[in-house]
């Protein structure tokens, strides 16, 4: 099986050289997203609306790629704030509640100072 790259169409994406997701085989790696409300090109201050957006997008990513949240076996969250962390923390039940993936959290600078979070998964196709 060939390797698949999906582009969200973003400029960012052609100027940086990345794609959304890359499939390749029963897996789906999905780049950082972040919780920009693509549709609206708006972003909410609030950090767990942040978080439920980046879940939005990941899982639309996902299923352009034939993959869908449950298929996900790892996420890295990342966030420029701790103290913003238990704030998301009912949105990640919310929607990896019953999947439980393998999960890390780091603290670093993100390119945009209105994004509070960004996360990365990984998924793997069920048999």
């Amino acid at each position: 099986m060939a390797r698949r790259l999906i582009s969200s169409g973003s400029q960012f994406e052609h100027d940086v050289g990345y794609s959304r997701v890359v499939v390749d085989g029963e897996w789906a790696f999905v780049a950082g997203t972040t919780g920009f409300d693509y549709a609206a090109m708006t972003i909410s201050d609030d950090v767990a609306e942040q978080a439920r957006q980046t879940f939005e997008n990941i899982s639309s990513a996902l299923a352009e790629a034939g993959f869908s949240l449950a298929d996900v076996v790892r996420a890295t969250y990342i966030m420029p704030s701790a103290d913003d962390f238990p704030a998301c923390w009912p949105v990640f039940r919310e929607y990896f509640g019953e999947i439980r993936p393998a999960s890390t959290m780091l603290v670093a600078g993100l390119a945009d100072p209105r994004m509070k979070i960004e996360i990365e998964v990984t998924a793997k196709r069920r048999a």
